[in-house]
């Protein structure tokens, strides 16, 4: 399956451009706003507690682009199969679903080290921001946005599969529903209480608390990325758990062979 869908990436230069054009767009956009946020607070006064803030920027919105790029990577295997109406054909074959699943995460690996990886490099050149600097945190940072996002595509792929492309839209959307509750650009403290406790439910919550800590303060808190990753293998077994649900619903519904809207 991964040979499969690297015959497919390697013959379509648009697929190759679309998972670089997001993340160089985003890069830049956000990267100036941080110049021009970083040059009012050499004004000092309230700016110099603006260039805390500003130092954070960029990070967020890699790290972030590394958890929408992550879901959408192992979202778009499985709909590339359903555009191509060949999922009927794969669970009628000897292929298991806990296998079709491993391809899925494989790939998603690897097209998210095409969009992302190359614009670490640019931020570096544009903005003097190096991703890789922040070591150890950075791999911490990685594993749990990268498992949030499994989690979210098992589940995607799973209303896919039983809805049928009717559900695409999810595929592109869901993950923006989790961006305000993230706190990928602030801090948990801005939300109203009550939102707090939600936004303490997710781990991308942990991983963006925890690269303020990185970059503000210099530390490293493994406390936050230990409970992230706690957080996150429930989340993994509940939408494997789903995914398999919605697998056993459709063929007994029949619709494994009706893709349609």
């Amino acid at each position: 399956m991964v040979t499969r869908y690297s015959y497919l990436l390697r013959g379509s230069w648009p697929r190759l451009l679309d998972l670089m054009y997001w993340p160089t767009v985003q890069l830049v956009t956000w990267g100036f706003i941080q110049r021009f946020v970083g040059q009012a607070a050499a004004a000092g006064g309230s700016g110099g507690r603006l260039a805390v803030g500003a130092g954070t920027l960029i990070g967020a919105v890699m790290l972030w682009d590394v958890l929408f790029r992550g879901q959408l990577g192992f979202t778009l295997s499985f709909l590339e199969e359903m555009h191509s109406r060949n999922i009927g054909n794969l669970f009628m074959s000897p292929l298991r679903p806990l296998e079709f699943v491993a391809a899925m995460m494989v790939m998603s690996l690897v097209r998210l080290a095409l969009g992302v990886v190359p614009v670490t490099g640019l931020a570096v050149l544009f903005f003097g921001f190096n991703l890789w600097g922040l070591g150890v945190a950075l791999g911490l940072f990685f594993a749990n946005l990268i498992l949030t996002s499994w989690s979210v595509g098992l589940v995607v792929s799973g209303f896919l599969l039983r809805n049928g492309l009717g559900a695409e839209e999810l595929a592109w959307s869901f993950m923006f529903l989790l961006l305000p509750l993230s706190c990928v650009y602030y801090p948990v403290a801005v939300l109203p209480g009550w939102l707090q406790a939600v936004s303490w439910c997710l781990p991308p919550t942990y991983v963006f608390e925890g690269l303020r800590a990185a970059l503000n303060d210099g530390v490293v808190r493994a406390d936050l990325m230990a409970e992230a990753f706690a957080i996150n293998l429930g989340l993994m077994a509940l939408g494997t758990l789903a995914f398999l649900w919605f697998v056993r619903r459709s063929r007994e519904a029949g619709t494994l062979l009706q893709m349609g809207e």
